[in-house]
Formats: structure tokens, C-alpha cells, sequence
């Protein structure tokens, strides 16, 4: 698993007027470190820093240096500017390599099936993000669906989709992740006539930062 490695200094002046400006202003970050049977530590991180573990993709594992120690951690979500779009806020969890964690997965959609050709089919991908557990060490940053054999007929659920060794789905096998359909004013004419309304299955989510500002929350592959 990939590691991104980066420094974080003690947050000071923690609820005083104009320090987390202050801190932005200096091309930092304020972030919560959390977890691991510790208490939470504020600290601040780089925009530099924050941006190569966004880069990096979602659930890169990071090694974070503060006081001479080092914490491993998992980012769990980044705050943006409503206006600017500029991350003003992040929260990592601590984790252990010994441990499983339960952890959300983007889905890449990968080839093209026939229908879209022979009857003008759109895919429509339901499910973007999936819930796995895995070690540390095997957490994906995404899960590559090859949609390329399926049909109006036949859609695909959580279920059937094939997950990298040590890692367990926690999301319902029957929860539908990608179909196609066909647009209304084309399904009568070009629907195969065995096609059913809703393809069945292969297998039978602003809030304000501690100074007021407001803030759309995402997670660490916002890209």
C-alpha cells in the first residue's frame, strides 16, 4: 500500500479569534489527529502536504511526524471553502497494520457493454462508493468493475463484484451498483423484447468551521 509521509506541528491559540485565519494565511492547515485509544491532538498540516495525499487517492496511508514521534493515519475527510474551494480543515484517523478497518471504496467503471450500440442503452451507475473491510496494509484506493459483458437484461449488485484478496464486503450483496436502461422515448422501439423495466441482477450523503465559516465537507479523493 502506498505511504505518503508528512510533518504536522502542534495547533496553538485553539479557540482564539483569527488564529485558524492566521494559519491558513501561512499556507497551513488546521487538522485533528483521532483514534487508536489516544487523545485527539490539533495540529497543523501544509496546503503542499495535504495536497500530495489528495493526489495520492483515496485511503493512502499516511505517516504523520509530530514531535519527533511518528503516527500512522487514514484521512477521513477534508473540509473545502464554500466560495474558494480551498481545503480549510482535515481529520485523520489513527490506525495500526495489525488491524481490519471498515472503509468506503470509490468504483471505477471499466469497458463497454454491446447495447450500447445495438439499442442506444445509457449506463446508470448507481452506486459510486462501496463498504469493504481489509487490513490496513490491503484497504484499495478504488474497485474496478468491468461492465463490459453486461446487458438491459442484466445489471450489477454489490454481489457480484470481484474484491482483491483480504478484503470482505460489508455493503448488501443485493444493494444495485450499475444498469442500463434505455430512454423513454426509445424503449419501445428499440428494447429487446424479453428486457424488463429494471434490469435485475447478475446474482437473482454545509456545516461551519470553529470561526463561523462555511464549509462543504468531502473526503480525501476529492480531486
Amino acid at each position: 500500500m502506498e505511504k505518503v509521509t508528512i510533518s504536522a506541528a502542534a495547533r496553538e491559540g485553539i479557540g482564539v479569534k483569527g488564529a485558524l485565519s492566521k494559519i491558513r494565511a501561512e499556507k497551513n492547515v488546521p487538522a485533528v489527529v483521532y483514534g487508536g485509544h489516544k487523545e485527539p491532538v490539533s495540529v497543523t498540516v501544509s496546503v503542499k502536504d495535504l495536497d500530495k495525499i489528495i493526489k495520492a487517492g483515496k485511503n493512502t496511508l499516511v505517516e504523520i511526524n509530530l514531535n519527533g514521534a511518528q503516527e500512522l493515519a487514514l484521512v477521513k475527510e477534508v473540509q473545502y471553502h464554500a466560495v474558494t474551494d480551498r481545503p480549510i480543515h482535515a481529520d485523520f484517523q489513527r490506525v495500526s497494520m495489525k488491524d481490519k478497518m471498515d472503509v468506503v471504496v470509490p468504483i471505477r467503471l471499466e469497458g463497454t457493454p454491446a447495447d450500447i450500440a445495438q439499442y442506444g442503452a445509457i449506463v446508470e451507475h448507481i452506486m459510486r462508493e462501496i463498504e469493504v473491510r481489509a487490513l490496513v496494509s490491503a484497504i484499495p484506493h478504488e474497485i474496478v468493475v468491468d461492465i463490459t459483458s453486461m446487458t438491459i437484461n442484466k445489471g450489477i449488485v454489490a454481489g457480484d463484484i470481484k474484491l482483491p484478496e483480504g478484503v470482505e464486503l460489508k455493503t448488501d450483496v443485493q444493494a444495485p451498483v450499475v444498469a442500463l436502461s434505455i430512454p423513454k422515448d426509445d424503449a419501445s422501439a428499440a428494447a429487446p423484447a424479453d428486457a424488463a423495466a429494471q434490469p435485475e441482477s447478475s446474482s437473482t450523503k454545509g456545516k461551519k468551521d470553529e470561526e463561523g465559516n462555511l464549509t462543504k465537507g468531502t473526503d480525501a479523493a476529492k480531486k
